[in-house]
């Protein structure tokens, strides 16, 4: 087995991308190769302590800072990235969350106009203890504490857009982006479509560890180092992003409302069924009715995202995307021996 080539991107303050689409390639990387990367969290690293309100330190749009983009040699519009996650893990003792006025699923937003005034803003430090893999919840106003195992993920991945376009960092879409959702963990690949000469590949916002929904609309957010493989299929669409686990394969969708971003994530599924498994797409949408997961991914961002997965364990056997994600998980395996 020929020993990957491994770029270490560790960006200064200055070398962050905020867009997909419309940012110049930090790097030109061949398929198969390993990112060692540093992400700073969706704050660009200024919220560190309970008085350090986003509004006073932070300046929109200039949030959820991307590591990227990277030039995927030889990637075409109709290919297929694939970004396996071989670890993902906070680069800091702490991590922050917020409340932000006129943000999150429980609150008036400059979409969903109330009379009501905005939630005050309030900061929470989580204390991440990663030897024990545990982030402490300290409650503000009493005296409760709570560990929570960390779960770290990736909140943004993505590629540049279609059409000529440029997306905020904030926003996901078919292109990949703000998805914000607990299954880009490791151990999980990533496909996502290509739209543009080199793919333009970007990723950020890591989670120490976030729950389904992220329902004020911030999670535990922490700086991370993470280790990527990169690699291309050449010839082979993928609509919408998709993720494959050694569980399950998982669909996602972007929209709003909530309604069509589910919509889009079931049909996804069911394409996805019909195109490798050897469903029709009768029997496709039938089966996965009966048998598909359905949890949320954000309900806040300014699409919101829905995921539909479906068990391997119940499914043909059959390969899909020409057995990326078993190839990736041995490349991953011979970088952690």
């Amino acid at each position: 087995m020929t020993e990957p080539r491994i770029l270490t991107v560790r960006p200064r303050p200055g070398e962050y991308a905020w867009t997909f689409g419309g940012a110049p390639p930090v790097a030109r990387i061949a398929p198969g190769t390993v990112l060692d990367l540093y992400t700073e969290d969706c704050f660009a690293g200024r919220v560190r302590s309970e008085k350090d309100l986003v509004s006073e330190v932070c300046e929109f749009p200039f949030l959820n800072p991307q590591t990227g983009p990277f030039h995927i040699e030889g990637a075409e519009p109709g290919d297929t990235v694939a970004v396996h996650f071989v670890s993902i893990e906070p680069a800091r003792d702490w991590a922050a969350s917020t409340t932000v006025p006129l943000f999150g699923a429980l609150t008036s937003t400059h979409t969903t106009a109330t009379l009501q005034p905005p939630l005050p803003e309030r900061v929470w430090i989580w204390q991440l203890d990663r030897t024990r893999r545990t982030a402490l919840f300290q409650a503000r106003d009493s005296d409760i504490e709570v560990e929570l195992p960390l779960d770290p993920m990736h909140g943004t991945v993505g590629v540049a857009p279609a059409g000529l376009e440029v997306r905020s960092a904030l926003v996901p879409d078919a292109h990949g982006g703000n998805m914000d959702t607990p299954e880009m963990r490791a151990g999980v690949t990533c496909y996502l479509g290509v739209n543009v000469e080199g793919a333009l590949l970007s990723l950020g916002d890591g989670h120490a560890r976030q729950g389904e929904g992220e329902t004020c609309g911030v999670a535990v957010e922490c700086a991370m180092n993470s280790v990527v493989v990169v690699d291309l299929l050449k010839d082979v669409a993928t609509p919408w992003p998709r993720l494959e686990s050694d569980t399950h394969i998982i669909s996602t969708g972007s929209a709003r409302p909530l309604e069509d971003a589910f919509r889009i994530s079931q049909l996804d599924l069911v394409r996805w069924l019909v195109r490798d498994y050897g469903f029709s797409e009768p029997d496709a949408y039938q089966f996965a009715t009966q048998a598909v997961e359905s949890p949320l991914a954000n309900v806040c961002d300014t699409n919101y995202t829905c995921v539909a997965k479906i068990r391997k364990e119940w499914l043909p056997a059959r390969e899909t995307y020409r057995g990326m994600h078993a190839r990736l998980r041995e490349t991953a395996r011979a970088l952690r021996s």
